[in-house]
Parts: C-alpha cells; sequence; structure tokens
C-alpha cells in the first residue's frame, strides 16, 4: 500500500488495542471483516474490498492496491481472506501492534517460568 496510507493505518490499529483491549480490538476486527466480506463466499475479494472500503476510509486506494492487500493475506491461495487471514494481515500490517503482542508473550511466558520455578515444578 502507498506509504501514507498505510502509515495512517498503522498508527490506528495501536490505538485502538489501547482503548478497547485486547477482547475489543479482535471484535472490532471481526465487525471490520463482516463489513469487507463477499456475503455469499464468507471471504474479503477484492471485489468486496473494492466495494466496502469506502466504509473503512480506503476509497483512496486504487485497484492494484486493494488487489495486493487481498494477495498479501490470501495464505492458503483460494483468493480471498477468510476471517483469520484478515485479522493476522492487519496484524501484521501494524508493527507496532506486533510488538506489543511480542511484549505480552514474552511478559506471559516469564510469569509463567517464574510461577513454575517457585512452585517446584
Amino acid at each position: 500500500m502507498a506509504g501514507t496510507r498505510r502509515n495512517d493505518f498503522e498508527d490506528m490499529l495501536p490505538k485502538m488495542a489501547e482503548k478497547l483491549g485486547g477482547e475489543g480490538l479482535i471484535r472490532e476486527l471481526c465487525n471490520g471483516f463482516r463489513l469487507l466480506m463477499d456475503k455469499e463466499k464468507g471471504l474479503i475479494t477484492f471485489e468486496s474490498l473494492k466495494k466496502n472500503s469506502p466504509f473503512l476510509g480506503l476509497q483512496d486506494l486504487r485497484d492494484d492496491e486493494l488487489q495486493s492487500m487481498v494477495k498479501e493475506g490470501d495464505v492458503n491461495g483460494d483468493g480471498g481472506l477468510d476471517q483469520m487471514e484478515f485479522c493476522v494481515l492487519m496484524f501484521r500490517l501494524s508493527p507496532e501492534l506486533m510488538q506489543k503482542s511480542e511484549d505480552w508473550l514474552e511478559y506471559a511466558l516469564h510469569q509463567e517460568f517464574k510461577t513454575a520455578f517457585f512452585d517446584g515444578k
């Protein structure tokens, strides 16, 4: 995606995570998925993304940028994004949020090992 638009998006996710918490962010991502998906296919396709992108303020993205988004996130190669692929793509597009996720995981692992060590496990 183009630099400015991608940066604007990247700034939004960490703020949403901070405001909504982890569960709230996932809920909002699921809502975004449902808003963008092709209702018949249950996937976000290029066509559904193009049709529904104005709802998320993405109307200025070119067709090739929208196609790149779908292609980048389409892990299983079915030509669209299922809900999991969409959520993973949104996290990948937000390096700051990815770093926070890694920090949370590191903290949780540290706490788990600390507890196991003190419990004599």
